[in-house]
C-alpha cells in the first residue's frame, strides 16, 4: 500500500507563474534559431570571416549544452526561483551586449554568455513547473503549454528573425530578448512561490561539473566540426574520443561520489531514460528539417526571410494544437507511451511526405500538409515527454532531471544539424557528379542536386523518428496519471502517492 501524505493546497498564483515561465522558455528556445536568418547581415556589418561565422551559432550551443547539468544542479542548490531570475537578468545583459557588438569578439562573447545564462534558467523553469503543478489534470494543461513552446519556439524564431532583419536591423534579434527577460524576471520575482523543502544543499560535485561540461562541449563541438571539416578530420575524431572518455569518467565519478552532480538514479529509471533518448532523437530529425526547409524556401524557391518565416506557421499551429488540444486532453486518460509513440510516427509521416520534395513542389499541396502532420505529431509527443522528465524524481533532483531534457534537446539539435547536413552535402555532390555530363542548364542542375540532397537526408530523419517511436513504446511503461494525484519519490527512494485536493474553479 502506498503511503499517503496530505499537503497544502496548490499555490493560487501558479497559473500566473506559468505565464512568466512560458515567456522565458520561449525566449531561450527561439534564441537558438532567431540569429540564423540575421547571421549574413551581422557577418557583413562586423566583418566576420566565412570560417568564423559558424561560431555565432556554435558559441551559444557549446555554452548552453555544456553547462546545462551544472545549471540544473545550481537551481537545486540555490532554489529554482532565484536561479530562474538570475538566469533571466543575465540573459538580458548578454543580449544587450550582443546587440551593441562592435566587432567579432564582442558578438561571440555575448553568444557564449547567452548560452551560459540560458543553461541556468532553462532547467530552473521546467523544475518550477514540476514542483508547482501537482494535480494531474492541471499538470497536463501546464505541460501542454510548455511542450508547445519548447517544440514551436524554434520555428517562431525563424519568423521573428525574418521580420526583425528585414524591417529593422539584425541587432534587434538580440535586443528583442531584453523586454522578454525583464518582464519574465519581474513577474517571477513577485508571483512565483517555490514550495519549501525541495532544495538540495549537498556540497557541489566539482569533478562532476568539470567532466560533464568538458565531455558535452567536446561532443557538441565534435559534431559542429564534422559538418565543416568532415567526419574523418583528425580534430573531429579526437573530439569524439575525448568526449567518450570524459563522459565515461563522469559516469564512474557519479557512481562513487557522496553528492553527485547527476545522481545515476535520474538516468536509470526507465521512463525518464526513455524520454531523454526518444526526445533527443526526435530533435535530431526536427532541427535538420528546419535547416533544409529554410534553405529550400530561400535558395531554391527564392522566398524572402519574412516569407520563409511565415511559411513555417502551419508547423507552429500543428504543434500548439497537438500539445494543448490532443496531448493535454488525453494525458490523464491514456498512458504516456500511447501519446509519444504515435506522435512520433505521425511526425514521421509528415517527414516522409517531404522526401518527395522537388524543385517546383507545391507549397499548399505538399509542404503545408507535411508541416501540419509534423507539428501535430511532435506537439502530441512533446507534452507528455516534458511532464515525464521529472517522473518519480526526488524533489532535490528536480533541477538536474529537468536539465537532462534540455541537454538531450541541445545535443540532439547539434547532432541533427551536423549529421543531416553532412548527408545532404554528400548526396548533392554525388548527384552533380553523376548528372553533369548531360546537363544543359547548370543553375537548374545545382537546384536539383540541392533538393536531392535534402530529400536524401530527410529519409534518414524518417528513420530516426521511427526509432524514437520504438524507444518510447518500449521503454516508457508508466500508466496514465491519476485524476487527482501525482507520484513523487520520498527520501528513501520509494515512490509515494501524494493526495492533492482538487480545487473547483
Amino acid at each position: 500500500m502506498p503511503k499517503t501524505a496530505d499537503i497544502s493546497l496548490p499555490d493560487p498564483s501558479r497559473w500566473k507563474a506559468l505565464v512568466f515561465i512560458a515567456l522565458a522558455q520561449l525566449m531561450v528556445v527561439l534564441d537558438a534559431t532567431i540569429v540564423n536568418i540575421a547571421l549574413p547581415h551581422a557577418q557583413h556589418d562586423l566583418g566576420i570571416s566565412e570560417a568564423n561565422k559558424q561560431w555565432v551559432i556554435t558559441a551559444y550551443a557549446l555554452a548552453f549544452g555544456g553547462l546545462l547539468l551544472f545549471g540544473g544542479r545550481i537551481a537545486d542548490l540555490w532554489g529554482r526561483k532565484r536561479a530562474f531570475v538570475v538566469g533571466l537578468l543575465g540573459f538580458a545583459g548578454a543580449s544587450a551586449l550582443g546587440g551593441a557588438a562592435t566587432g567579432e569578439a564582442m558578438l561571440l562573447g555575448s553568444r557564449a554568455l547567452q548560452g551560459a545564462f540560458g543553461a541556468l534558467l532553462a532547467p530552473a523553469a521546467l523544475s518550477l513547473l514540476a514542483v508547482m503543478f501537482t494535480d494531474a489534470k492541471e499538470r497536463a494543461k501546464a505541460f501542454g503549454i510548455y511542450g508547445a513552446i519548447a517544440g514551436g519556439g524554434g520555428a517562431v524564431g525563424l519568423i521573428l528573425g525574418g521580420v526583425l532583419t528585414e524591417y529593422l536591423n539584425w541587432r534587434w534579434t538580440f535586443f528583442v530578448n531584453i523586454p522578454f527577460a525583464i518582464v519574465a524576471a519581474a513577474g517571477a520575482y513577485f508571483v512565483i512561490r517555490e514550495p519549501a523543502g525541495g532544495r538540495n544543499r549537498s556540497t557541489l560535485d566539482i569533478p562532476g561539473v568539470v567532466l560533464s561540461t568538458l565531455g558535452l562541449v567536446s561532443l557538441v563541438y565534435g559534431f559542429t566540426r564534422a559538418e565543416s571539416d568532415g567526419w574523418s578530420d583528425t580534430t573531429t575524431v579526437g573530439l569524439f574520443v575525448a568526449s567518450a572518455l570524459l563522459l565515461a569518467a563522469f559516469v564512474l565519478t557519479e557512481a562513487k561520489v557522496k553528492s553527485p552532480l547527476l545522481p545515476l538514479r535520474v538516468l536509470t529509471e526507465r521512463n525518464r531514460g526513455g524520454v531523454y533518448l526518444s526526445l533527443g532523437l526526435a530533435i535530431i530529425a526536427m532541427f535538420g528539417l528546419f535547416l533544409f526547409l529554410t534553405y529550400y524556401l530561400q535558395i531554391v524557391r527564392g522566398y524572402s526571410p519574412v516569407k520563409t518565416g511565415f511559411a513555417f506557421l502551419p508547423m507552429i499551429a500543428g504543434m500548439i494544437t497537438g500539445s494543448t488540444q490532443i496531448g493535454a486532453r488525453l494525458m490523464t486518460r491514456v498512458a504516456p507511451r500511447l501519446l509519444m509513440g504515435p506522435g512520433f510516427l505521425v511526425a514521421g509521416v509528415g517527414m516522409l511526405m517531404l522526401t518527395q520534395l522537388d524543385v517546383d513542389s507545391s507549397y499548399a499541396g505538399l509542404i503545408l500538409p507535411a508541416q501540419l502532420l509534423l507539428g501535430l505529431g511532435m506537439g502530441t509527443a512533446f507534452m507528455p515527454a516534458m511532464s515525464l522528465a521529472t517522473h518519480g524524481v526526488r524533489p532535490e533532483d528536480a533541477g538536474v532531471a529537468s536539465a537532462m531534457v534540455n541537454t538531450s534537446q541541445q545535443v540532439g539539435g547539434a547532432i541533427g544539424t551536423a549529421l543531416l547536413n553532412t548527408i545532404a552535402a554528400s548526396a548533392t555532390t554525388a548527384y552533380i557528379t553523376s548528372h553533369a555530363a548531360g546537363a544543359t542548364n547548370r543553375q537548374l542542375l545545382q537546384a536539383q542536386a540541392m533538393v536531392h540532397g535534402y530529400s536524401s537526408a530527410i529519409w534518414w530523419a524518417v528513420g530516426i523518428l521511427a526509432t524514437a517511436a520504438a524507444i518510447a513504446l518500449t521503454l516508457i511503461n508508466t500508466g496514465r496519471p491519476g485524476a487527482g494525484s501525482v507520484t513523487a519519490a520520498s527520501g528513501d527512494g520509494v515512490e509515494d502517492e501524494i493526495k492533492v485536493p482538487v480545487v473547483a474553479h
